[in-house]
């Protein structure tokens, strides 16, 4: 891979993981909710979970997703369907100690499993795979298994760096957001975003 490919890979998947998603919100939630240590397994499960969808991409899955009208809306859908439910769920919680009642949490393998219900995704993973992996033709390019791994790797990184960014800024704000009733409005604005983005996913 060229100085160049390198360049344009590090500048797309920098503006696509720092920018705020169901991944970043959640990672944020989950920190200002339960604390940096309670969200760092999801934001551990995120790379694990796009790292499998990148691979499952590579192999044709993803083309495959998107190109089955019925596939395509059923992953939409339950896509959807579980960022509402967690939105709900955000909503719900006004205090620190009503978190664990209304059950905030995402296990780390619901975090992985979260990536391959985000239609989002897999049309990332499908760019990544046609930009980088594939050349113009639609044809393997020079060293296709050496390029997905590259790719792996730098979404890694950049997957891992992005929601741990967002969960601590979301655990620094957790004490200030424990008075009066600024978690109760802080996690409904966090629930806007998820359906939202729910929302905007039914239109792609």
């Amino acid at each position: 891979m060229s100085a160049a490919e390198l360049t344009a890979l590090f500048a797309f998947c920098t503006a696509m993981s720092f920018s705020p998603g169901p991944n970043t919100t959640l990672s944020t939630a989950l920190a200002a909710n339960l604390g940096l240590r309670r969200a760092l397994r999801f934001c551990l499960a995120v790379p694990t979970g796009w790292t499998l969808l990148m691979l499952a991409s590579g192999l044709g899955m993803g083309a495959l997703i998107l190109g089955l009208p019925m596939l395509r809306l059923a992953v939409k859908l339950v896509g959807v369907a579980y960022m509402l439910w967690l939105a709900w769920k955000l909503s719900r919680a006004g205090a620190l100690a009503q978190v664990s009642a209304a059950r905030l949490n995402v296990t780390f393998w619901q975090g992985v499993a979260l990536q391959f219900v985000n239609i989002k995704a897999w049309m990332l993973a499908l760019t990544l795979t046609a930009g980088w992996v594939v050349n113009a033709a639609g044809l393997p390019a020079t060293n296709p298994g050496e390029r997905l791994a590259i790719i792996c790797a730098v979404m890694v990184g950049f997957a891992f760096t992005s929601n741990f960014t967002y969960a601590l800024v979301g655990s620094l704000l957790r004490q200030w957001l424990a008075q009066g009733s600024r978690l109760l409005w802080f996690n409904r604005v966090l629930a806007g975003v998820l359906v939202a983005t729910a929302l905007w996913m039914l239109t792609v």
